[in-house]
């Protein structure tokens, strides 16, 4: 490879990088917004089942779980033994962040969402 090579591509990265820079800034505060709404309903529902969260104080047992419903002050109370960690617990929300982010990235791109010039 010749070094004029080299020169054009490093021409055409720094002419650029606005772009570069523009799109990589999007992309951080796609996948923040992505993994934080992925992980919070998760916690949210951690939260409310643990033993020291007011909603499991209901049960007659503390071998029971009070699980909140969809209507407010319903609750329904389950054996704790079905609540354990799995190992897709911390796989499943960042695959799913990254599987939003790349998608929405498709979109602009496919919707065309920002200037490009090919004229350079």
């Amino acid at each position: 490879m010749s070094l004029s090579f080299f020169n054009s591509l490093f021409h055409k990265l720094t002419s650029r990088w606005p772009l570069f820079l523009y799109a990589a800034t999007w992309t951080t505060i796609l996948t923040a917004t992505v993994a934080v709404s992925s992980f919070w309903p998760e916690l949210c529902f951690v939260w409310a089942i643990s033993p020291s969260s007011s909603f499991s104080r209901d049960c007659d047992t503390d071998a029971f779980v009070r699980v909140p419903l969809d209507l407010p002050g319903e609750f329904l109370c389950l054996p704790a033994h079905l609540f354990k960690r799995s190992k897709l617990d911390l796989f499943v929300p960042p695959v799913f962040a990254a599987v939003v982010v790349a998608g929405s990235a498709w979109l602009v791109r496919a919707l065309g969402l920002f200037e490009y010039d090919e004229s350079s």
